[in-house]
């Protein structure tokens, strides 16, 4: 089993958010079932993170085992533009002005659903409107 992670698990526990217990043991579980990975967008997003240096991202990604999809296929920046596009149609047409999400949130989840079994996230409500049929690991 292939758990693509989300860059807010790694935030919550970097800045040591009250969910980070759970999400290490959530992390350690999903290793034990396969493998973790993430994809480039996320990779960028943690090395932002100001609660890490550069190079403690790559050993926590090293320790943790946590595989990046370098290369990303032309099916995921298609999926990811369809979904947005969708969103943003959809925020428009309810009057609710422009998009507010970010477009890296549909790539995250657009590789997630098309080169791994499932996400973790803490944003679960996040994605469940636009990739309902991505399968999301409770926190």
């Amino acid at each position: 089993m292939r758990t693509a992670v989300d860059t807010n698990v790694f935030s919550a526990l970097w800045s040591r958010e009250a969910p980070a217990l759970r999400m290490v043991a959530l992390l350690d579980e999903a290793n034990a079932q396969g493998s973790l990975t993430i994809c480039p967008v996320v990779y960028v997003e943690c090395r932002a993170n100001p609660w890490v240096r550069d190079d403690q991202v790559d050993h926590f990604l090293e320790t943790m085992r946590v595989g990046v999809d370098w290369v990303m296929e032309r099916d995921v920046w298609e999926l990811a533009a369809e979904r947005f596009v969708q969103y943003a149609s959809r925020r428009r047409r309810q009057g609710a002005g422009e998009a507010k999400r970010l477009s890296s949130d549909f790539v995250i989840a657009s590789h997630a659903l098309l080169h791994a079994d499932r996400l973790v996230t803490l944003d679960q409500r996040r994605y469940r409107t636009d990739f309902p049929e991505l399968i999301l690991v409770e926190p």
